[in-house]
């Protein structure tokens, strides 16, 4: 029998440090140096590579100053989710990808990410900066406390709407609480901010309500003046295989999701040898988090190369730090069970025909494994729409106009659930804040008539 080195080897110290963020704070002393950094571009690429528009330039012109309160608000009037997004975007393809920094010899861009996270850690305000206008008396329901549907939330509440959100979650926030790393978001970041974001007033959260469940559609179009659906991807892509429902097959966001809210890290069920099957940064997150538990042995496995990876290169270098190994050009084709249980998985070479479309070679190997987690991405799920009144669906996603409306005529959606944009949380807060002024010029022009 092989000795394997499981999480029951690894203690809870050495699990709390495995778990601690993997991006340090900049100190006072650095974050002053890379702010004088910025050349404060005037027509800045940064600000045209940033979905919420940040004034990237003026924020870090008042870290230089010494003026942290200011830099903070000037991010958080663009993204109320800036502390979130400081610490999960992918900078490196966003404002730091378009650094100009970037064209010089042997330099490096600006840490923007980094810059604006150490703004929005020591913003400490008088009080709530953000207030709320007159009272419209129009009522907005949200479906989802996800990014998208707190932006939107936060937008409306401040132009003087009641907002009311629905989330399914016995907390909220969404993918933040949830679907996201737990060395990325660490000391119960997703609820503090949460608890800033509703303290504009105007806004309650109700928790424990599913759309479709207990409640539906039609009922919030009835009993509100508009409504925001933010409802993000919540049906996680099956590899279509026999034996797939056997032990040991796992589902890379509910694992996640167990991840973040346990307790107790040493009573995670982590096998020795683990197998992940996906090419983005959830396949990633789930290597490292594995590895980090205590797996011996994970591998992760794509069916095209590195270069068609989601993952942006930066998380697969990441990954391969951490000890994860990393095949490509290989897709399942055997699920080998005993008794229920997965012991191997039968993997086909592949590689691409003069149509550049995947194929097999019918050349195989085998990888032994006692865990396997699926993170071949998600689909939306629209079995929560009962009856006639449904938005329109295209390509498996909601289908919403250029300012974020459905096919339904109050309502609007945003985040990964429409046909727009990229899955990515500062592209949902960018969908919150658009949809909120479409739906407030809606309510106002409605009311005008």
């Amino acid at each position: 029998m092989r000795n394997k080195k499981t999480k029951y080897q690894l203690n809870q110290k050495e699990l709390k440090q495995n778990f601690e963020d993997i991006k340090p704070a900049l100190s006072s002393y650095q974050a002053k140096i890379e702010a004088n950094r910025c050349l404060y571009c005037e027509d800045a690429p940064c600000i045209s590579a940033c979905p919420t528009k940040i004034n990237i330039p003026s924020f870090i012109q008042r870290i230089a100053d010494g003026n942290l309160n200011g830099a903070a608000k000037t991010i958080l009037d663009s993204n109320i989710l800036g502390g979130s997004c400081a610490r999960v975007c992918p900078t490196e393809i966003l404002c730091e990808g378009a650094c100009v920094r970037n064209h010089e010899p042997e330099l490096a861009p600006v840490k923007i990410g980094k810059l604006q996270r150490h703004a929005i850690d020591h913003y400490n305000p008088q009080s709530h900066p953000y207030v709320r206008n007159k009272s419209s008396n129009k009522r907005i329901a949200i479906v989802g406390a996800g990014p998208a549907g707190l932006a939107c939330a936060h937008q409306l509440a401040q132009l003087g709407h009641q907002v009311t959100i629905f989330d399914k979650q016995p907390k909220g926030a969404g993918l933040n609480e949830y679907g996201i790393a737990k060395y990325k978001l660490v000391d119960n970041f997703a609820q503090k901010e949460l608890k800033f974001i509703l303290g504009v007033g105007g806004i309650e959260l109700k928790t424990g309500f599913q759309l479709g469940d207990n409640i539906q559609l039609d009922e919030l179009r009835h009993d509100f003046d508009a409504v925001f659906l933010s409802l993000g991807l919540t049906k996680g892509n099956q590899l279509g295989m026999e034996n797939e429902n056997c032990d040991g097959m796992f589902d890379s966001l509910n694992f996640i999701s167990d991840l973040r809210q346990a307790e107790d890290l040493t009573k995670l069920n982590i096998g020795g040898d683990i197998v992940v099957i996906g090419a983005g940064n959830t396949a990633i997150d789930v290597a490292c988090q594995t590895k980090r538990l205590g797996a011996e042995n994970v591998t992760l496995v794509y069916r095209k190369g590195t270069a068609q990876m989601s993952a942006t290169t930066k998380e697969q270098a990441f990954a391969k730090q951490n000890g994860v190994k990393i095949i490509t050009w290989a897709q399942p084709h055997k699920l080998q069970v005993e008794n229920n249980k997965i012991k191997a998985i039968e993997f086909e070479v592949t590689e691409l025909d003069k149509q550049n479309k995947l194929k097999g070679t019918s050349s195989y190997f085998t990888v032994q494994t006692d865990s396997v987690y699926k993170a071949i991405g998600q689909s939306f799920d629209d079995a929560c729409f009962h009856g006639n009144q449904r938005p329109q669906i295209e390509h498996g996603k909601i289908y919403v106009d250029d300012n974020l409306k459905t096919s339904l005529n109050n309502v609007w959606a945003g985040g990964d659930c429409i046909n727009l944009g990229e899955d990515l949380t500062v592209q949902a807060v960018a969908h919150g804040k658009q949809a909120a002024d479409s739906i407030h010029q809606s309510l106002i022009t409605h009311s005008e008539g």
